[in-house]
């Protein structure tokens, strides 16, 4: 059976850790990589066998690539320390990798705000439906930015996994919508080192645009308040992002 490395990444996360660790208890390694973290995330990691790499990394692509580059496995599943690997998934990743001929498999994913399952309507900006999340080692790269890096794939990809990632975006509403600020405030700073030729017209276009698409197209109207707003979210994160870049300094 091919070894399987499980990877975290994680920045003071020693409240979830534990529960995000014993679930990876199926893999042959766990990697916990630590950014610029302050509470007791090392011995949290360490107290459940992962092996630690810590550092400081401003790009959260240059911190991903550390975290695989740490992996001995030849495959690699990568979550974060607000998800958690069921049983079930478990089984199917380890008899995946035992047979599978492809570099990469999508993990379909369950978000979570609080206590409620909300499956419609997310955008790219604020959770994912479906990650690849296991790959072969060298089969992915992230990109170079400080907030949703690019990824960039080596290998063809597998059938996506039927099993489901349990993944607890944010405790309330509150705290999703205080995401926005920050990612904004990370995207901004991206915009203004490559520059953002684009006019705010573009910007206004793509709020009508993404949030059609959040709300119509994958349904979040489904989701009740909890669709309306993400829509609005994933809509304004693009257009606050330009706003900052233009008019605020770092």
């Amino acid at each position: 059976m091919s070894a399987l490395s499980a990877l975290v990444v994680a920045r003071n996360e020693a409240a979830r850790l534990p529960g995000c660790l014993a679930a990876l208890a199926f893999a042959d390694e766990i990697v916990v990589v630590l950014d610029r973290t302050t509470d007791d995330s090392r011995s949290v990691a360490e107290a459940a066998g992962a092996r630690v790499v810590e550092g400081a990394w401003a790009v959260e692509g240059d911190r991903r690539n550390a975290g695989i580059a740490a992996c001995t496995g030849p495959w690699i599943l990568e979550v974060d320390a607000d998800e958690i690997v069921p049983a079930d998934l478990a089984a199917e990743i380890r008899a995946t990798v035992a047979d599978s001929s492809a570099a990469r498999h999508l993990i379909p994913v369950d978000n979570y705000i609080g206590a409620r399952l909300v499956r419609h309507g997310w955008g790219a900006s604020f959770g994912k439906n479906a990650y690849p999340g296991l790959f072969r080692k060298g089969a992915k790269t992230w990109g170079r930015e400080r907030v949703h890096p690019s990824l960039t794939f080596a290998g063809a990809e597998g059938a996506p996994l039927r099993g489901r990632l349990i993944h607890h975006v944010d405790r309330n509403l509150s705290e999703t919508i205080r995401r926005l600020d920050r990612y904004t405030e990370a995207r901004a700073a991206d915009l203004r080192e490559r520059g953002d030729p684009d006019p705010t017209s573009r910007y206004v276009r793509r709020f009508f645009s993404r949030f059609w698409k959040c709300y119509v197209a994958r349904k979040g109207y489904r989701e009740g308040g909890y669709g309306l707003v993400l829509a609005a979210l994933a809509g304004l994160y693009p257009l606050v992002s330009h706003l900052k870049a233009k008019y605020e300094k770092e």
